[in-house]
């Protein structure tokens, strides 16, 4: 009977295994949720907040910052809680089709599990920050639910690496600000350490199959990569948040969309990723083209 880390992709699954094994967190326990908040300390650095350096921005008084930290911070953990339940019913597919016997489902449950405790860290933390969680619209809703019909074969990693990247990227420029609040820190330094292990697993699970792709499975993946970097820009971009902020939703989204510090921003969290994807020829002249219209080149 063949060992279950005989193939490269298990040997590197199983790598990833011992790594689990070593650095899981349980955010129920390894975050000191009744520790209370600083009135003085922001939700998120300043210069991944989206309106930070712009008129509105120097208009706002610390309070004001303050709040629009707050809300923004609640829009992405609740976009990450979307992301990660759809990755997790992708997954989920993906095992259908897998060797139960073999260290990659075994690497592959593992991450679901580390999702899941995510996802109820990221509620816990939206509770914990005294905010409300973003759902889509109806419609929104009904696209995110149609999407693992449209994501197959090579584009779940593609997916996942576009939902996971770019956010993690933004997370490790927020670890050691000083102006932070704590417990947020905290929660990202937890997900920042398990990302990197889904991150290598989907770049490594991406790479192999890109030798073996019809130039029309190509094709189709450079289309849906173009598509991705907007839609994740819009999510992060919601003007709802603003509203909440006490802000003017449609100018205030519109600033934070042309606002240059949050542009560079954007880039610099999805520079790897982009690098990536040309190595692989993955991001075609369009894909450039609309990532550079929103900021993410």
């Amino acid at each position: 009977m063949p060992n279950a880390t005989d193939s490269p992709r298990d040997s590197f699954a199983q790598r990833l295994l011992i790594g689990s094994v070593r650095r899981t967190y349980d955010p129920v326990v390894d975050i000191a949720w009744a520790e209370p908040l600083d009135p003085a300390k922001l939700f998120l650095p300043p210069r991944v907040i989206s309106l930070y350096g712009t008129d509105l921005w120097e208009a706002m008084t610390p309070g004001q910052q303050r709040e629009l930290s707050r809300q923004e911070l609640a829009n992405v953990l609740s976009v990450g809680i979307w992301f990660e339940n759809l990755l997790n019913r992708l997954l989920l597919r993906e095992l259908l089709r897998g060797d139960p016997t073999s260290a990659t489902s075994h690497y592959t449950l593992t991450e679901m599990a580390d999702e899941c405790r995510h996802m109820m860290m990221f509620g816990k933390l939206i509770e914990r920050v005294e905010a409300r969680p973003y759902w889509p619209r109806p419609a929104a809703r009904l696209a995110i639910g149609a999407l693992p019909a449209v994501l197959r074969g090579p584009m779940v990693w593609v997916a996942a690496l576009v939902g996971e990247e770019i956010f993690d990227a933004l997370q490790r420029r927020m670890l050691d600000d000083p102006r932070l609040q704590p417990i947020v820190a905290r929660a990202m330094r937890i997900h920042v350490t398990e990302e990197a292990r889904h991150i290598g697993f989907a770049r490594d699970a991406l790479a192999r199959r890109v030798p073996a792709m019809s130039a029309g499975e190509r094709a189709y993946i450079r289309l849906c990569v173009a598509v991705a970097g907007p839609l994740f820009v819009s999510l992060i971009t919601n003007r709802h948040m603003y509203v909440r902020a006490g802000l003017d939703g449609r100018r205030a989204h519109r600033a934070a969309l042309r606002n240059p510090v949050a542009r560079e921003s954007r880039a610099t969290g999805a520079a790897e990723l982009v690098t990536f994807l040309g190595q692989h020829g993955l991001i075609g002249s369009a894909g450039r083209r609309r990532w550079r219209a929103v900021g993410l080149l």
